[in-house]
């Protein structure tokens, strides 16, 4: 989902990693700028800060990105989140959403960035607005079947293929339940990674092996983008 393209290479270099942080410090900004400040009382921000804090991003500089949010440092940031439809090469139907505090900066970039695919094509009609929850639970072989409807999701699949000791799943819900459903996990004793709104393709995509490696790196050409916050695909 949003964040296949970013996990994929875990050796990263320093200006790789930099990239990751900046994007993990916005989706804090994100999250606490659409809802309370409060991990307690925002199931998504408290999601932003754990993802952030696993890949050791300081206490200080998450706080940091809550107050600017929430305008208690006294400069808030304004970012506005801009999807942008289009085609990947061989015409796997992809949404960009983008976090930029200056759209006639960003759309020119992503615009080059499609320039071997078909940038603004209509797609958005081809994917479901949902709620999209990843998260680990510390017991292997769960049930995640029963574990989605114990906690009100939609639906949900495998996220990752499971070690000896977890079960992994990316839960899918109706928007208004995402902050219902993430707590109801967590008090089920699931790890959330992530919670957050996002799209998921009505009719996924397969495509042999060689076609998907130059659509893998289209992909990642746009993901390195410093605006790229999510891209979302039909790709199976």
């Amino acid at each position: 989902m949003g964040r296949q393209w970013l996990q994929k290479n875990r050796d990263i270099n320093a200006n790789r990693r930099a990239k990751i942080v900046t994007k993990l410090v916005r989706d804090i900004t994100v999250a606490a700028k659409n809802g309370p400040a409060d991990v307690d009382m925002n199931a998504r921000l408290e999601a932003a800060v754990e993802a952030a804090r696993k890949f050791s991003v300081s206490n200080d500089t998450i706080a940091r990105a809550i107050k600017k949010a929430s305008g208690a440092a006294g400069d808030t940031i304004n970012y506005e989140l801009v999807a942008y439809e289009g085609m990947t090469p061989f015409k796997v139907p992809v949404i960009v959403e983008c976090m930029t505090d200056n759209r006639n900066r960003t759309a020119p970039d992503i615009r080059l960035l499609f320039k071997d695919g078909q940038f603004g094509a209509k797609v958005m009609f081809l994917f479901d607005p949902v709620g999209i929850i990843e998260a680990t639970h510390e017991q292997h072989g769960l049930d995640r079947e029963t574990a989605a409807i114990e906690a009100g999701a939609q639906n949900v699949e495998p996220l990752d293929p499971d070690n000896e000791a977890t079960t992994s799943a990316r839960f899918f819900t109706d928007r208004s339940d995402l902050d219902v459903v993430t707590k109801a996990l967590r008090k089920a004793g699931w790890l959330v990674s992530q919670s957050e709104m996002g799209f998921v393709a009505k009719d996924k995509m397969t495509l042999p092996e060689d076609q998907q490696l130059v659509v893998g790196e289209f992909l990642d050409a746009i993901d390195d983008h410093d605006d790229c916050h999510r891209i979302y695909t039909a790709l199976g």
